[in-house]
C-alpha cells in the first residue's frame, strides 16, 4: 500500500482528499502546514506528497525547498488557489514534480499521484506497468533510461525529476521535430487538465542549465520562435 502525505490548512478539503485517496487504496497521512509535514516526512517516510502552497507557518514553497535542500526526492505535487504561472514556475524551480491549480479534478489529482509513483518505482528498479516506451534512448551523448528514470550526459548522471525526465525523453525520441508547448505538455503531463502552457519554458530552462553544468556549450534544445522547441539534429 502506497503512503501519501496530504498537507493543507483547509481541514474540509483535507478530509475530502483523504477520503478519496483512501478509496483508491492509499495509506493517508495528513498535516496542516509545512512545519508539521516535515516531522511526518521524517517519521513516516511517505511515498508521495501533495501540498498546498498557501499555508500558515511554513508555506508550500518553503516546505518544498526544505525537502530538496535536505536531499529528499520524494515525489511532490503542489496545489495553489492562485492562477498564476509565475507561482507555478517558482514551485517547479524549487524542485516540485508537478503543480495543480485550484479548483481541480480529484480524479486528475489521483491520476497524477499514481503516475509519479509508477515513475518512482521504475527509478528504484521495481516492476511496473506503463504505456510508455521503456527502451533506452541515446542521442548526442545523452542517454535516457525510462525504467530507471535516469538521464546521463557525456557519461555523467543528471539528477532529474519525473517531469524533467519525460521532457528529455520527448525530445530524444523526436529529434529535429518542432514540438509546440501544448504538445510537450501533453507528452510530459499525460492528462487533460488545464495548465499555463508557458510553464514549459520553465522546464526547458531548468534542463538546459543542468546540461550546461556538464558542458557549457550545450545547445541541443533549440527554441523555434512562435512554434515551440526541438532537439537539434
Amino acid at each position: 500500500m502506497s503512503k501519501i502525505l496530504l498537507v493543507d490548512d483547509d481541514t474540509s478539503l483535507l478530509d475530502a482528499l483523504a477520503l478519496s485517496f483512501e478509496d483508491e487504496g492509499f495509506d493517508v497521512l495528513t498535516a496542516p502546514d509545512g512545519d508539521q509535514a516535515l516531522v511526518v516526512v521524517l517519521n513516516e517516510h511517505p511515498d508521495v506528497i501533495i501540498s498546498d502552497v498557501n499555508m500558515p507557518n511554513l508555506d508550500g514553497f518553503s516546505f518544498c525547498r526544505r525537502l530538496r535542500e535536505g536531499g529528499n526526492d520524494v515525489p511532490l505535487i503542489l496545489l495553489t488557489s492562485r492562477d498564476n504561472d509565475i507561482d507555478e514556475a517558482l514551485g517547479l524551480e524549487l524542485g516540485a514534480d508537478d503543480y495543480v491549480a485550484k479548483p481541480f479534478s480529484t480524479r486528475v489529482l489521483i491520476a497524477r499521484a499514481k503516475a509519479l509513483l509508477r515513475r518512482q518505482a521504475a527509478r528504484a528498479g521495481e516492476p511496473t506497468t506503463s504505456d510508455t516506451n521503456d527502451e533506452v534512448v541515446e542521442l548526442d551523448q545523452v542517454r535516457a533510461d525510462p525504467q530507471r528514470l535516469e538521464v546521463q550526459f557525456k557519461g555523467e548522471q543528471i539528477k532529474v525529476t519525473v517531469t524533467e525526465f519525460r521532457l528529455v525523453e520527448a525530445f530524444l525520441r523526436r529529434p529535429g521535430i518542432v514540438l509546440s508547448r501544448d504538445r510537450l505538455m501533453e507528452l510530459i503531463r499525460g492528462d487533460d487538465s488545464i495548465v499555463a502552457d508557458r510553464i514549459i519554458d520553465t522546464y526547458v530552462r531548468r534542463m538546459r542549465r543542468k546540461f550546461e553544468a556538464i558542458d557549457d556549450t550545450f545547445d541541443s534544445i533549440e527554441t523555434v520562435v512562435g512554434a515551440g522547441y526541438r532537439w537539434k539534429r
